[in-house]
């Protein structure tokens, strides 16, 4: 792969952000505001996509970003624009002042408290800039998607290998005199193929995503299990109605803890809108279950130092020994709860589950004979009452093998039941998201088919 380092130069466009978010902070100050905050962004980079070997799309991107929001006691404006000249911050910010004049008093309206901002920011090693020519990224993807269509003689068709690499530089103040900024890539390569055998038609991909390109995995590695993923799903068969135990592969397992997230934001629980209403200090999983945030990790993809309102962001267990042990707040939900933000402003930040001795066979072994779920269709989760039901396909296992794929079924339960359910972890990690998780089995679910 090609790799190439640049000299960093975005010293300099945090410097001017910085400057132009100071600006808007004191003009905000100087039109009546009693607190205000902006935060201003600078992004570029490159995707091409080639099918079949050739070009589809090559898009260069550049783009920029300015949020304002003000507030005249607890009444709130807010304005944003995609043009940093001093004409369009004077509007938006002008704007922001003019709709907050005519906004309703919220008493939970304003910045986070003073006290929470962060102090210290270190460096948490996210900017890794990759200088990676057309020719050179075409080169990449054309020998992904060569290693995908070269696999199997069953894989017959493409939708392409795409190569993408980003860079951008973010800065966020607010009148409690913080200030803060970062520079960070993201450089991303995946493959999509088609395979037939006789009548049966599957599609799969595979991807790899990393701060830093030297971490990607190769092109042929990422071509190959595109096309591997595909094969294995040829010859999918529906299954009759029943109850069975559950795996879901880690990046489906990603989901189920994703659910349980929404369900513990502050915004859920205020608006009594959670499956897991007041769930905070209860057990919601089994006892070996821990959950834990860690938002300082070097090159993870959710790092940050500071949540979207400057809050610090922390160490924390969000489920310890199968305990949920906090909402996850920012400054507005805290105050609707009468709590104190957590520094979730934006989202969780790397939240690793705990992984149990088991790899991926190994739980095929302690599940015995079950479904492995590996994909997941439809949006059938309803977040007030936690009934789940989704469409899936993936693989039947008999006696701790997979026997065949099955398509077409669906699965159902509770989430509440699911989690309390969860009989193992597996320690096969995927780490390309702000959530890493190994495979998760759960003792049964229902699989509706034929």
């Amino acid at each position: 792969m090609h790799v190439k380092r640049i000299p960093d130069t975005t010293a300099l466009k945090q410097a001017d952000l910085e400057n132009l978010v100071t600006g808007i902070l004191v003009e905000a100050r100087k039109l009546g505001a009693s607190q205000a905050e902006a935060g201003a962004s600078m992004d570029s980079g490159l995707t091409l996509t080639v099918r079949l070997g050739d070009v589809e799309t090559l898009e260069y991107q550049r783009d920029c970003g300015l949020g304002i929001t003000v507030y005249f006691g607890g009444r709130k404006g807010t304005a944003s624009t995609a043009d940093l000249s001093s004409k369009a911050v004077e509007e938006a910010l002008r704007a922001a002042v003019s709709i907050a004049r005519y906004t309703a008093e919220d008493e939970c309206a304003g910045l986070a408290d003073a006290t929470l901002m962060a102090r210290d920011i270190p460096d948490l090693d996210l900017n890794h800039p990759w200088t990676l020519a057309p020719d050179a990224a075409i080169e990449i993807a054309r020998t992904c998607e060569e290693a995908a269509r070269s696999f199997d003689r069953r894989i017959e068709n493409s939708e392409g290998a795409t190569v993408g690499t980003h860079q951008g530089m973010r800065v966020y103040g607010n009148s409690h005199g913080f200030m803060g900024g970062y520079a960070s890539s993201a450089h991303s390569l995946t493959c999509s193929v088609i395979g037939r055998q006789q009548d049966s038609m599957q599609r799969d991909d595979w991807y790899t995503a990393a701060r830093d390109p030297l971490d990607l995995e190769s092109p042929e590695s990422v071509g190959r299990k595109a096309a591997q993923r595909t094969v294995a799903r040829l010859g999918a068969r529906r299954l009759t109605t029943r109850e069975a135990p559950v795996l879901f592969a880690p990046d489906m397992a990603r989901g189920l803890i994703a659910h349980f997230l929404s369900a513990m934001r502050g915004a859920a629980q205020y608006r009594q809108s959670s499956f897991l209403l007041g769930a905070a200090g209860k057990p919601v999983f089994p006892d070996f279950m821990q959950l834990s945030e860690r938002p300082h990790l070097k090159k993870a993809l959710a790092s940050a130092a500071f949540d979207n309102e400057g809050v610090a962001t922390r160490d924390a267990e969000i489920v310890d020994r199968g305990i949920a042990a906090s909402y996850l707040l920012d400054s507005y939900s805290a105050r609707k709860l009468k709590l104190a933000s957590t520094g979730h402003a934006g989202g969780i930040r790397n939240l690793l589950v705990k992984p149990g001795k088991h790899d991926y066979s190994g739980l095929l072994h302690q599940m015995h004979t079950g479904l492995v779920v590996t994909d997941l269709m439809g949006q059938g989760v309803n977040p007030v009452t936690g009934d789940y039901s989704r469409g899936a396909s993936g693989f039947w296992v008999d006696k701790g093998e997979i026997a065949y794929p099955v398509e077409e079924i669906t699965i159902a339960g509770n989430l509440k039941d699911m989690y309390r359910n969860i009989i193992a972890v597996g320690n096969d990690v995927d780490e390309r998201s702000a959530i890493r998780t190994g495979s998760i089995l759960i003792s049964s679910m229902t699989i509706a088919g034929e």
